[in-house]
Parts: C-alpha cells; structure tokens; sequence
C-alpha cells in the first residue's frame, strides 16, 4: 500500500462513526486492492528482454556502418562492383512483404485463429528463406568475380571485408530468425507459447528487417557502377 493509499484510509476513519468498523474494513480493503493493480506501462518480462537485445544489436549495426562509412570515405580505390540494383531490389521487396505477412500473423494471433495465424507465421520464414537464397546467390556470383575477404579485382581489398561483414551479420540474423519463427509458430499451433511469444517474435523479424533498409543505401546504392 503506498503513501496515498495510508492517507486516504486515515481521511475516511476519521469520518467514520465509532460502530463503522466494517465500513472501515471495506474501504482498508478497497485501498489496498487499488495498490495492487497493474502499473499502466509495465511491459512484460520477455518483451522487456527483446526490446534490450534490439537497443544493444542495433549499436552493433550502427557501429559496423559507421565503420564502413569511414573506410569507404578515407579509400580512393573504393570498388563499386554492382551493376544493377534489380536483385537487391527483389530481396528487399521479398524481406519487406515478409514483415507484412508477421504483421498478418500477430493480428490472427490477438484474434485466436490459431491455424491463419501458423500460416501467416510460415509464409514470412518462406520468405526469409528466400531472401537467403537470393543473398548466397549474390555472394557466390561476387567469389566467381574474384572477390574475397582479403582482394577484389576491382579496387581496394577492404571492401570485400566490410561486404562480407556486414551482410554476412545480417544474414545471420536472417536465418536466426527464420529458425525462431518455425519453432515459435509450431509451438503456438501446439498450444505451449502464446500470442505474446509470437508477438516478441514478430518484434525481432521487424527489427532485422529495418537493419536492411540502412545496408541497402550504404553498400549498395552507393557502390553502383556508373
């Protein structure tokens, strides 16, 4: 009971009647219940937790772009081996269209519809999945070129490092969370996790695929041939 509560509990006994005693054990009771009650923005613990991974992993984000920004800024040779930007394009309408299919998901989620909401769950780790494919598709075209962590026939062998690097983190984080999302959604469908488990789930997918939104300009955009 805080401090309001014990003050509003001494204004109403002083008003009571000698006999009041019962009265006065309800309204002990009802301040004491209103002390209890659930603070208007608490977050639950789990969703606590992702939101602190997402603070901390975005630093980490921000720090190998950061890094790049000053390489690619401080090098004369900076290479700028992409011709195109179809595929680029075609992965990120795939990741962006799986974010609104998790949003269809959680919404089927809230809803109780178990099985939509399985299904939406599915179709975004399919899309993930695609994105992958198309991402080791594009490293393997860019090996055959030559390119490699330490050299690149194009210019400046730090490129291949800081390319390898920061698309290889996110496409680890890619594929994290394609695992997490068929574990998650086979386990809501069986009734072990919950709308919120696929909510917090759905909160990470979002995450990384905001992360992309900044690797597209940065490594891409910026690096095309004229």
């Amino acid at each position: 009971m805080g401090v309001s509560d014990v003050v509003a509990v001494d204004q109403a006994l002083a008003i009571l009647p000698t006999g009041g005693g019962t009265v006065g054990h309800v309204v002990i009771m009802g301040a004491h219940a209103g002390g209890m009650e659930k603070p208007a923005f608490s977050v639950p613990a789990k969703k606590m937790a992702m939101w602190l991974f997402i603070i901390a992993d975005t630093a980490t984000f921000a720090g190998c772009l950061v890094a790049y920004g000053f390489l690619r800024n401080a090098t004369p040779d900076w290479p700028r081996p992409f011709h195109s930007i179809t595929n680029v394009a075609i992965m990120t309408f795939i990741l962006v269209t799986s974010s609104l299919t998790m949003l269809f998901a959680m919404a089927a989620a809230k809803a109780g519809d178990k099985e939509k909401a399985f299904r939406w769950t599915l179709i975004t780790a399919g899309g993930g999945i695609l994105f992958a494919l198309l991402h080791i598709r594009e490293w393997l075209g860019l090996i055959h070129e030559g390119m490699t962590l330490l050299k690149n026939p194009w210019g400046t062998g730090l490129f291949g490092a800081a390319f390898f690097s920061i698309t290889g983190l996110h496409l680890l984080h890619v594929t994290g969370g394609v695992i997490a999302l068929v574990v998650v959604g086979i386990r809501y469908r069986g009734g072990h996790y919950s709308a919120d488990d696929l909510e917090i789930t759905g909160l990470y997918w979002h995450f990384v695929d905001l992360v992309w939104m900044f690797v597209v300009p940065f490594v891409y955009l910026l690096n095309l041939s004229h």
